[in-house]
């Protein structure tokens, strides 16, 4: 993997995650992530329409963004993995390190709606 793709995604706080649906269309959802060792990690909840379209595809595209989603770089391709076990642990624990009391807020509202979040890799190409 290219250090200057992944470059782009230093010391920021979202990428924007496109997703495919059946139809071809893309879809793009601003997301928090972490990286380690080249791969970057992000959640989401499990009955997201994401989690669906990356079941379907795992082909997607990434850029650096704002909360709004608004590109701050070159947008790359990339194949998602919905992780389990050690994957998804690594996932959270890199995510809380680096989202701190903010990602333990929303652990906590996850928790009291009693809805399941799931963790996905994403591999640049």
């Amino acid at each position: 993997m290219s250090s200057e793709k992944l470059g782009q995604f230093a010391g920021q706080e979202y990428l924007n995650l496109e997703s495919y649906r059946k139809s071809g269309r893309a879809v793009r959802t601003p997301v928090w992530f972490a990286e380690q060792d080249g791969v970057l990690y992000a959640y989401t909840y499990a009955t997201a329409g994401k989690v669906k379209r990356i079941r379907r595809n795992p082909r997607v595209r990434l850029v650096a963004c704002n909360l709004w989603g608004q590109p701050k770089g070159e947008w790359v391709e990339a194949s998602a993995r919905i992780e389990d076990g050690a994957g998804s642990e690594r996932g959270e624990r890199l995510l809380r390190q680096k989202y701190g009391w903010k990602k333990r807020i929303g652990d906590f509202f996850t928790r009291l709606r009693h809805r399941d979040r799931v963790v996905l890799s994403l591999r640049l190409d």
